[in-house]
């Protein structure tokens, strides 16, 4: 028996943490080196790095150009897609190379995706530096990899989904935690 699912965020939630997120991100440009951009993981990171870029594009501060990366042949789960990496869908309109990259993420859960995008994103240039945002840590992770930016933790039985909704994809902003789709 699956158990029901539970809303965890919100639109208005989601908001905030993105809000909150792309604030931190600011602040932190005093403390780092290297031009921000911002590279989404395909397809909800994506939405959410264009997201962040509004906001902190909003507040005044320097633009922070967006990307984005596919990262299904990089995967060592089994879900990826055969070919050769480098020919793979990505829009980066902008060098890696010398910039503070903060990669964007839906979810963190055993860190394979992001492994996976480490990896897509070195093959491409020498970034300063890679952080990482995602807007839902859920624990558990198998690797050892910790984002920068958390908009929210969530603790998931083992077994359950935590999924993420967002109206650019989905029509609706939603985290819920268990069942299938809100």
């Amino acid at each position: 028996m699956s158990a029901r699912p539970m809303l965890a965020l919100d639109a208005d939630a989601i908001a905030r943490c993105v809000k909150r997120m792309a604030r931190e991100i600011v602040e932190a440009r005093d403390h780092t080196s290297g031009k921000l951009v911002l590279v989404g993981v395909m397809r909800r990171g994506a939405n959410l790095a264009e997201r962040l870029a509004a906001v902190i594009n909003d507040g005044g501060a320097e633009g922070a150009p967006v990307g984005t990366l596919d990262i299904s042949s990089y995967r060592d789960d089994g879900r990826g897609a055969p070919g050769d990496p480098r020919l793979l869908a990505r829009n980066i309109p902008f060098q890696i190379d010398g910039n503070r990259v903060v990669l964007v993420d839906d979810v963190l859960y055993t860190g394979r995706t992001v492994r996976a995008a480490l990896s897509a994103i070195v093959d491409l240039g020498r970034p300063d530096s890679i952080q990482l945002a995602v807007l839902v840590d859920r624990g558990q992770h198998e690797l050892p990899i910790r984002a920068d930016y958390v908009g929210k933790n969530i603790e998931a039985p083992a077994g359950q989904r935590v999924y993420v909704r967002l109206s650019e994809v989905d029509g609706v902003d939603a985290v819920v935690v268990g069942g299938g789709k809100p």
